[in-house]
């Protein structure tokens, strides 16, 4: 019994969402590696989408019932939702922290990762040290600091105005347009900025407290020392080993291990001559209108080069015959549509010449890792903060221009995806 509790041993409880489970189970590997075994924890919904291949020893992929089993697709009322999964994610935890303590193999550490605040509270109340996982930028949680915290009433205030920025301590100067979604009253999701303001105060509480951040020291070195009341301790990039270090060659995929998909697309990409191919996805979240995939159909189509567009079945304008893509016959011609495609792999191919991205912090990262320039197109979140950072901070790409009625159109698309990879001054500098 003493070699089990000499065994450090982790519960990290993740959101079920693929853009939140795949840096958590990066992170989860490397603490395998370094000897401590982990428990890595999602909602149903999520887990009963993963294969069951998953084979690295020390580390143990189990579902727990959120009360949403098949998804939060088909709710309307979002507070009863948010209410149940919050009763139900805190008790499966809880049963997951005292059976594992009860079969005599305690948790020594639960880590949760956003919109879980209160899972840091569940760990105290059973006398468990816990640590937050922050899966985006730290420009972007110093964001949220400062709205709670003395900003609230001037980025309220001046949204609507387009002249207005403001410049936060150890950040750039940010326009209205370049802070997260979720902190304009008007957004659809802006109640969940409730929860980034539970996380904080879970930190409140603690002595000292540490956040675990996605990101590195050369990236973000001001961002993460802007705050002196959070100790934000980067981690990342949370990407396979493969292909940051070539330590681990067997650890190649990019949630490809958890999830079921194809890749029709490999021999595609090699028939293609060197940074010739435009790669295009919006993440597995953001769903896009019928109006705004023909403007990216018709821009890619103008640009006259070779593309992969993952297109998820959610987001294809053309399942109905009805709904087809006015010009689906050229984009046949000229490109490759797919569902799915293993990210990291097709970023690293050498016919990859830029990337059309909604700038989730995950492709973000993964672009700049495989130097790959950005034509960055945010929608919501923190996305928006990711694309002024990508453009005007780290200067790896060019960010969209969107009409008066908020439609990004074709010969926008084509102009950035030309700037990118024939020139320009910010295409030389990519």
């Amino acid at each position: 019994m003493d070699g089990y509790h000499s065994i450090p041993r982790v519960l990290l409880v993740t959101f079920p969402g693929q853009g939140h489970i795949n840096p958590s189970l990066q992170f989860s590997k490397r603490l395998v590696r370094m000897g401590i075994q982990v428990t890595l924890a999602t909602a149903l919904s999520a887990f009963n989408c993963m294969t069951k291949t998953t084979t690295t020893q020390g580390l143990t992929v189990v579902g727990f019932s959120d009360g949403y089993d098949n998804g939060w697709q088909d709710t309307d009322d979002i507070e009863h939702v948010a209410s149940m999964v919050r009763r139900r994610s805190s008790e499966a935890v809880a049963d997951l922290i005292t059976s594992s303590s009860n079969q005599g193999q305690p948790f020594t550490r639960v880590i949760y990762t956003m919109m879980f605040p209160w899972i840091g509270r569940v760990a105290r109340t059973l006398h468990v040290p816990s640590t937050f996982l922050w899966i985006q930028p730290a420009a972007v949680s110093d964001i949220y600091f400062y709205y709670f915290n003395g900003y609230e009433e001037a980025i309220t205030n001046n949204w609507n105005d387009p002249s207005w920025s403001i410049e936060l301590p150890g950040l750039p100067r940010l326009a209205p347009r370049d802070l997260p979604s979720f902190l304009n009253a008007s957004d659809l999701y802006y109640r969940s900025l409730s929860s980034f303001k539970e996380h904080l105060e879970v930190l409140d509480e603690e002595t000292n407290p540490k956040v675990l951040v996605n990101t590195f020291d050369a990236l973000e070195f001001e961002a993460l020392k802007a705050i002196k009341k959070l100790n934000l301790v980067s981690i990342g990039p949370l990407i396979p080993s493969a292909f940051l270090d070539g330590k681990h060659q067997s650890d190649t995929s990019f949630g490809g291990d958890l999830f079921q998909k194809s890749k029709d697309y490999t021999d595609w990409l090699n028939s293609k001559p060197e940074r010739s191919v435009v790669y295009v996805s919006f993440g597995s979240l953001s769903t896009l209108s019928k109006q705004q995939m023909e403007e990216i159909a018709h821009g890619l189509i103008e640009s006259g080069r070779p593309f992969l567009w993952v297109i998820r079945p959610t987001q294809k304008g053309w399942i109905k015959a009805e709904d087809k893509l006015s010009c689906e016959e050229k984009l046949e011609r000229q490109g490759m549509v797919v569902p799915w495609c293993a990210q990291l792999e097709v970023l690293s191919h050498p016919s990859l010449g830029c990337f059309v991205t909604h700038c989730g912090w995950n492709s973000s990262l993964e672009s700049l890792v495989s130097g790959i320039p950005v034509v960055a197109f945010p929608l919501w979140s923190d996305q928006r903060t990711n694309a002024k950072l990508i453009e005007d901070v780290w200067r790896i790409g060019v960010r969209v221009m969107a009409n008066e009625e908020g439609i990004v159109e074709g010969n926008e698309i084509k102009r950035c995806v030309e700037v990118v990879m024939e020139g320009g001054e910010r295409g030389k500098e990519c």
